[in-house]
């Protein structure tokens, strides 16, 4: 189970963007794609055939995952995340809950 997954409300722990939080837009292996953290610029051919415009676009580039770290909004910070096994109708389920206070993410 992914410990960090789209959607999620995330915070830079570190590099030239910490302490800036975002929303997970994409989870490329060991990368992610955070709303906002990392805006790089790109010179960009024009492509009249995909309608793209020409010029210099900003990007949102993708950062290691392990330079993120959960926002529990609770405690107002970041948080380590930690999977419990909950028994619901006689399944198990693995849910992920915040480390600090152990409170479900997925709820």
């Amino acid at each position: 189970m992914a410990k960090i997954k789209s959607g999620d409300q995330v915070v830079v722990i570190t590099g030239k963007n910490k302490g800036a939080t975002g929303k997970v837009l994409r989870v490329l292996g060991e990368k992610v794609v955070v709303e906002g953290v990392n805006v790089v610029k790109r010179h960009q051919k024009p492509n009249p055939m995909r309608g793209v415009e020409g010029g210099i676009v900003a990007k949102t580039a993708p950062i290691n995952i392990s330079n993120v770290a959960i926002f529990n909004p609770e405690t107002k910070k970041a948080d380590r995340v930690g999977i419990k096994l909950v028994e619901t109708e006689g399944k198990v389920k693995r849910v992920r809950v915040f480390k600090s206070n152990g409170a479900q993410i997925d709820a």
